[in-house]
């Protein structure tokens, strides 16, 4: 006897070539169902030409499990040169074994996990990556292709459009950049005064402040909250126009995605960079003078002229060059990811997320060349 909750398959020789099985209970996907491998053992006892059948009586219910079953079952009759009778089992069930017989599973549909050793996946990381930068290249010298034949008058850009670009990539960051900016200037503070104390020289915290963010931190802090907010942006913009196919339709119009798409807005980050990173190294210079005044005693006027004296021009040119470099990593990384997006919306996420890993890790690689140039040069 079987209970409800488990079902068994009953094996009965009846003649010298004629096998019946006998499927007993609830054959669910909730239930405990017998592995087809235990009625091999049966199977392979029997002689060639041998019928297996089928007595349904017990069966109770029964749902895809049985089917797979049956078609386990089947394989492994076949295998063995045995003939199984399907006649005794429920219409549906014949129906679908014959649907199943009809279309046959297709070659190379269960694809088996490959697992490549630790070198090969190095070797396929290295060569993913060079190529993405060699992708980069290629797409910095087609933007800068349409720069110049914007420049001598052969391409038009669309000023409406590109008002608004420069809004988006501009005021609209204010807020944030603001927040950041300021955290990072009370941040470079404390932890500058902490040190500074220690010799009585709490003043030199304008210094520090003072000359980290100007000639450093306000440019990188304000292209990574560019990255993770325009950029992301853009690559989303760009990779549903890819799903929707209206990339396509550009190009059958003759009008090149490059001109239209990519050019306005690499133009606006990188005219709006330059601006953003001044106001960010306001707002951390703000930061560390509230440090300075509020926390550590200084006399304000006093931290203004420390950080006036500091601060050279050499400084300020430095960071500007930066965040305008910043800007055109951003707008590549953005764009380029968006018109590499597959046709489908998981891709687009996939884009965006791409565009913001790839411009976040350009910003940093940027800052350690021109550091290193700079310190070469002694600028």
């Amino acid at each position: 006897m079987t209970s409800k909750k488990r079902c068994v398959i009953v094996a009965e020789k009846l003649a010298e070539k004629e096998l019946r099985l006998s499927p007993v209970g609830e054959w669910r996907l909730t239930q405990a169902r017998p592995d087809p491998t235990i009625v091999a053992a049966d199977l392979d006892g029997l002689a060639a030409g041998t019928t297996i059948t089928f007595d349904a009586a017990r069966l109770t219910a029964w749902d895809s499990t049985f089917l797979a079953f049956l078609v386990k079952l089947r394989q492994m009759s076949r295998e063995r040169g045995l003939v199984l009778d399907g006649g005794a089992l429920p219409d549906g069930v014949q129906r679908l074994l014959a649907l199943a017989e009809t279309v046959p599973e297709r070659k190379g549909a269960q694809r088996q996990a490959v697992r490549s050793s630790f070198l090969a996946q190095v070797g396929e990381e290295a060569e993913d990556l060079g190529r993405s930068a060699l992708d980069m290249l290629s797409f910095i010298g087609a933007a800068t292709m349409a720069a110049v034949a914007l420049v001598r008058g052969h391409q038009r850009l669309r000023l409406a459009e590109f008002g608004r670009l420069v809004q988006e990539c501009g005021v609209g960051a204010l807020p944030i950049v603001s927040l950041i900016s300021l955290l990072v200037g009370l941040i470079l503070a404390y932890v500058g005064a902490v040190q500074l104390a220690l010799f009585g020289a709490e003043i030199y915290v304008a210094n520090l402040v003072g000359i980290a963010m100007v000639r450093v931190m306000g440019a990188v802090m304000a292209g990574i909250i560019m990255a993770g907010r325009t950029g992301a942006a853009f690559a989303a913009q760009i990779g549903t126009m890819q799903v929707n196919e209206e990339i396509d339709a550009l190009r059958t119009l003759g009008i090149s995605p490059m001109q239209f798409l990519v050019l306005p807005r690499m133009l606006a980050l990188t005219l709006m960079m330059p601006l953003l990173c001044l106001y960010a190294d306001l707002m951390g210079i703000v930061g560390g003078l509230l440090v300075g005044v509020l926390v550590l005693d200084l006399n304000l006027l006093e931290y203004y002229r420390q950080t006036v004296v500091s601060v050279h021009l050499t400084h300020l040119w430095v960071g500007l060059f930066q965040a305008a470099l910043f800007g055109v990593l951003v707008a590549v990384a953005g764009c380029l990811r968006g018109l590499q997006c597959e046709r489908s919306a998981s891709a687009v996420g996939r884009a965006a997320t791409s565009a913001v890993v790839t411009g976040i890790v350009s910003i940093v690689v940027a800052t350690a060349l021109v550091t290193i140039i700079c310190n070469v040069l002694g600028i």
